[in-house]
């Protein structure tokens, strides 16, 4: 299945949805979508609802993202992570680190 991306603003927030694999053909293209996110709001969110798959390369990802949010100030989250996505963020703690607060 291949990664798609689609980003948005909604309520003061940018929303990025994933969809299909997130593996190592598309870390460039994930990074390069996130710090654009992050350039472009105060906080980022990332709707894995409908990501299948998601290997190391795109946790790595996911982290980048979170760091250059940090650094300048910003914060991003994920969102709606479900079967394997799920297993792999809890697995590997990301899914603690980028959890939203629960007022969000």
């Amino acid at each position: 299945m291949r990664f798609e991306a689609e980003t948005h603003t909604e309520a003061g927030r940018v929303v990025v949805t994933l969809s299909g694999e997130c593996d190592l053909d598309s870390r460039e293209r994930l990074s390069s979508i996130l710090h654009s996110a992050v350039d472009s709001g105060p906080v980022v969110y990332v709707d894995l609802a409908d990501l299948h798959f998601l290997d190391s390369s795109g946790v790595h990802g996911l982290v980048e993202g979170h760091h250059a949010a940090v650094r300048n100030g910003k914060r991003l989250y994920v969102r709606n992570a479900g079967g394997a996505v799920a297993h792999v963020l809890d697995i590997t703690g990301v899914g603690e680190l980028l959890r939203a607060p629960a007022r969000d």
